[in-house]
């Protein structure tokens, strides 16, 4: 239900609407959580009981805006698109045509241009998309500054679905305990390429512009060139194979989740406490990165129920027969799959880097006294953002150490 009494609530905030009679309001939305000064522009619509605007934000500036539950913090600018299920950090921006699903969150200053379609999209701080992008089920992070950002370049696509149908496809663009220190080299995705996911790509990374990556690049500073294309062979759908890089790919990016939630547990509460649209922004993140591990946790558990008919296809099927090794691969994963889940919903132990989280937030109590959250990164001491990134590793190891310590045959 939209209701003209909510716009004229705003109004009567200071909240500013060139044409108030084209700007719809949801009757659940409150008023209360939108700033004074924000500015909304012509064919917006402000819906959902969770959406919280912060100071300085303006919506629709190119094009009316729709956002649905989400939460800005301050200086955002959504120029034109439909936004839901999403939280913008401070500065944080994307152009006209942007499509926004659930899952989203971009810390501050990461931004994009027109067209780009974000979703479970985690973007670390001055991360920057150009235009005509798809790139859902990712985490991007690399670079110190507005200055020196990692790049997704125009026409740039995540490809996050198999043609065995499946979607165990994040990809890790850069991780999170470097990542979140500001301090690693940028990662540049040329335009007009695409990840197939799920990959890992190391800092300081160059992919050319019209290159498909198919692979993980491990080493840092690596100008990637492909390799020759493979010989074409058979291909039937539901016939993996070798599954040994999938899991632990998918592993690592629930592990580096988990961080993520760590850190905003113990480190940005503290330094997203200003005021209530910050507060907001805070839990909004919390529930972002809880719903990207629930929908992880549920794409790897689908992926295991593939074993069954992969296995059975390489026993029956002569065009798909397997080393028994990869079909070990496959039993594995099918039979120890609840296990796994288990381990994967549990939250990690809190003693896990317990003397480097301490040390870490005894240093960031007072760095974060009267600065931002980037420019407290920034003053840091090296030894100190060690010691956070140490803490935050060995979350990560934790869960990536489920698949790696399963009793099964070494990989072919």
């Amino acid at each position: 239900m939209i209701t003209a009494t909510k716009v004229e609530a705003l109004l009567r905030r200071g909240v500013v609407m060139p044409c108030p009679a084209s700007v719809e309001v949801g009757a659940e939305v409150e008023p209360e959580r939108i700033a004074p000064g924000v500015v909304i522009h012509t064919g917006c619509k402000i819906l959902g009981a969770r959406t919280s605007i912060g100071p300085g934000s303006e919506l629709g500036a190119e094009a009316p805006a729709t956002i649905e539950d989400c939460q800005l913090g301050q200086k955002v600018a959504l120029k034109g698109g439909y936004f839901s299920g999403a939280t913008f950090l401070d500065g944080a921006n994307m152009g006209s045509g942007a499509y926004v699903r659930p899952g989203t969150l971009l810390e501050e200053e990461a931004c994009a241009a027109h067209s780009v379609g974000f979703k479970q999209t985690i973007l670390f701080p001055f991360v920057t998309a150009g235009s005509l992008i798809n790139f859902c089920d990712a985490l991007m992070a690399g670079g110190t500054s507005r200055k020196d950002h990692s790049e997704i370049g125009s026409s740039y696509i995540h490809f996050n679905f198999t043609p065995h149908q499946d979607k165990a496809t994040p990809s890790m663009i850069g991780d999170v305990p470097g990542g979140v220190m500001l301090d690693r080299a940028p990662i540049f995705l040329g335009g007009e390429g695409g990840l197939a996911g799920p990959v890992r790509i190391a800092y300081g990374t160059v992919i050319p512009a019209g290159i498909i990556c198919r692979q993980d690049i491990a080493e840092e500073g690596t100008l990637y060139v492909p390799p020759s294309s493979p010989e074409s062979r058979a291909f039937r759908p539901g016939a993996y194979r070798s599954i040994d890089r999938i899991v632990g790919n998918n592993l690592t990016y629930i592990g580096n989740v988990r961080a993520l939630q760590a850190w905003y547990t113990h480190v940005r509460k503290l330094s997203m406490a200003r005021d209530r649209y910050d507060a907001a922004c805070h839990r909004g993140a919390l529930v972002r990165i809880d719903s990207i591990l629930d929908e992880r946790i549920e794409r790897l558990g689908e992926l295991s129920e593939r074993m069954t008919r992969s296995i059975e296809l390489a026993r029956t099927d002569a065009t798909h027969r397997l080393p028994v090794e990869l079909i070990a691969q496959q039993q594995a994963l099918l039979d120890r799959w609840p296990e796994i889940e288990s381990r994967l919903r549990s939250t990690p132990p809190v003693d896990l880097g317990a003397n480097d989280r301490d040390a870490f937030l005894q240093a960031w109590r007072k760095a974060i006294d009267g600065r931002s959250h980037t420019d407290a990164i920034a003053s840091l001491a090296p030894d100190v953002r060690q010691a956070g990134s140490r803490w935050l590793q060995s979350i990560v190891d934790s869960v990536s150490s489920i698949w790696t310590a399963s009793p099964r045959p070494a990989n072919t």
